[in-house]
């Protein structure tokens, strides 16, 4: 592939740099937010060199290329000014009418999604210091363990404040202010009136007690009433005291409703959480990693996982561990390689063939995109191996109780998340993953496929 003729051809067929209001990527897309959808062939971006597939939602066009989309995005960059001088004087943006889950899933993506590498390398530190003790290799007492713990920790503790600037951005409202919001919450002089009790009265009204380190639900219920009241503060300001009048009545006005009203129903929100997971867990543990195991792929495509976030980030957060995606999609991800790699070993197609080892090894270590959309969904009967083995991979984590211990990855280059204080906990991750790789291996032989003729 090369990089540059793949931009060019890209940015050609979305309609040009002034049709671009926005471009950002994720590990595997290009994420173009367009002015105008008018004459945009989805067909022909997909036959674009490099191209492994396309995807229309939630007001994104997003063009995936796999792992080299650090690559591809750098020289559409060299191409145009994206959402600055150029845009303007462009159409204005056709607005895509959002509603009910839509609504839900494209705010939930656009505030978890900003934190995800802050996760993930906080996950993947706790990662190689449970490898590094479980070998003996690293002294728990010593300085070395101690500075690298609190590192990791910074992200889940200080939480509150990272999701209040991604919230900011998806509310439209004043990020600096809302990351103030999270850093009132998370005060030391606040969190030491803890043990006075767990109510106490400022000028008659109950401030109810709550810890809000590493919380998920709070901090998005005060951003999003601050989205309003910087609006109602706006409205009623005169003008001439605006700059020192409105901080200041938004700050009085939001402390006392973030401390007394909207903090603690979000405690008792995330708190409901992690209740109906341990509730699920006690009554049947197989059932999350199980449908997860079989239909991440089709959450993926369907942006359905992004339900999931609040949910996995709250028990990483409160519990240490979570059982909400990582069992599940470990054995899912290595079903998609084992998938990808059996197409590999059948087709007759040289190029195509290439395109299934690679992105079927990518799978393995932990990134699906390139084998689900370049070739699985583009072959249709790898899906139907995958559900099965990645569901089978799935029940077998969930009946012994796989837990993971940080975010970020599910595949064998994560396989460090699974390491706990019980060594059964990774080797149980290692044979669901085994379970789903020899299952999904074994029905795409016998189903076969269609193969790709050679252009």
């Amino acid at each position: 592939m090369n990089a540059k003729v793949t931009a060019e051809k890209i940015l050609q067929e979305v309609g040009g740099e002034k049709n671009v209001q926005n471009l950002t990527h994720c590990v595997t897309r290009l994420r173009f937010s367009l002015h105008s959808m008018e004459g945009v062939d989805e067909e022909k971006v997909k036959q674009i060199p490099g191209v492994l597939g396309v995807v229309n939602k939630g007001g994104q066009f997003q063009v995936i290329i796999g792992q080299e989309v650090p690559v591809v995005f750098a020289e559409v960059q060299k191409l145009g000014s994206f959402g600055g001088p150029a845009a303007k004087g462009a159409p204005e943006p056709e607005k895509e009418k959002k509603t009910g889950l839509n609504l839900v899933l494209d705010t939930l993506a656009g505030i978890f999604s900003p934190i995800m590498p802050l996760i993930a390398g906080a996950g993947m530190v706790k990662a190689l210091l449970s490898i590094l003790t479980l070998f003996s290799l690293i002294d728990k007492s010593g300085n070395l363990y101690y500075f690298l713990n609190f590192i990791a920790d910074a992200s889940y503790y200080f939480l509150p404040v990272f999701l209040a600037a991604s919230a900011a951005r998806k509310f439209g409202c004043n990020m600096q202010m809302a990351m103030l919001m999270g850093a009132i919450l998370l005060h030391p002089n606040f969190s030491a009136l803890g043990s006075s009790g767990d109510i106490i009265r400022v000028l008659g009204i109950p401030v109810r007690m709550v810890t809000y380190s590493s919380s998920v639900i709070p901090i998005i219920l005060i951003v999003f009433v601050l989205s309003y009241v910087e609006k109602f503060v706006e409205k009623i300001t005169p003008a001439v005291i605006k700059f020192i009048a409105r901080p200041l009545l938004t700050i009085l006005i939001m402390a006392p409703l973030a401390l007394v009203v909207l903090g603690p129903i979000g405690s008792i929100i995330g708190d409901g959480l992690v209740f109906v997971l341990l509730s699920i867990e006690k009554i049947a543990p197989w059932i999350l990693p199980t449908v997860i195991g079989a239909f991440m792929p089709f959450l993926v495509m369907t942006g359905m996982h992004y339900s999931l976030l609040p949910a996995y980030v709250n028990s990483l957060a409160t519990l240490g561990y979570e059982t909400v995606i990582g069992p599940g999609n470990l054995p899912s991800n290595i079903a998609q390689g084992a998938a990808a790699l059996c197409v590999a070993m059948k087709t007759k197609n040289k190029e195509f063939r290439q395109l299934s080892i690679s992105s079927g090894v990518t799978a393995l270590l932990g990134v699906t995109e390139p084998a689900l959309f370049g070739v699985n969904l583009r072959l249709r009967k790898p899906l139907i191996a995958t559900t099965i083995g990645g569901g089978l991979g799935g029940l077998y984590a969930g009946i012994t109780g796989v837990q993971r211990f940080g975010g970020g990855g599910a595949g064998l280059a994560a396989i460090g998340l699974y390491v706990g204080p019980d060594s059964s906990n990774v080797i149980n991750a290692l044979i669901a993953a085994a379970i789903a790789f020899a299952v999904t291996f074994i029905i795409q032989w016998k189903l076969g496929f269609e193969d790709v003729a050679e252009e």
